[in-house]
């Protein structure tokens, strides 16, 4: 996905289907209101237009392992999981452990 991806609802919606997200878990790992997550997918097919929603939403994708396949080569914009579902699960459930937080890098 790059800087300049264009995101639109229906993109948000297949996203959080694929990677099996509630609303409400989406909404708060992109830091937007449930209303302003409904309203975005609501819009359908129509690119979500505010800056600072569509750089929520990048960070409620990347936060699940989501990657937004633009369109190109004949075909329409899709999304894919960078991780399996399995191991977004691991990722959500080992983040959400809390602890003491130290560097990912081993010596």
């Amino acid at each position: 996905m790059t800087g300049n991806t264009r995101i639109s609802g229906r993109l948000i919606t297949a996203a959080r289907g694929l990677a099996g997200v509630s609303a409400t878990d989406f909404a708060n790992a992109a830091g937007l209101s449930l209303d302003s997550l409904d309203l975005a997918e609501r819009g359908g097919s129509a690119f979500i237009q505010s800056q600072s929603d569509a750089a929520a939403l990048k960070r409620g994708l990347e936060h699940f392992g989501i990657v937004i396949i633009e369109e190109g080569d004949g075909f329409g914009a899709g999304v894919r999981l960078k991780f399996t579902r399995q191991d977004v699960r691991q990722i959500v459930r080992l983040e959400g452990e809390g602890g003491k937080v130290g560097s990912d890098d081993a010596p």
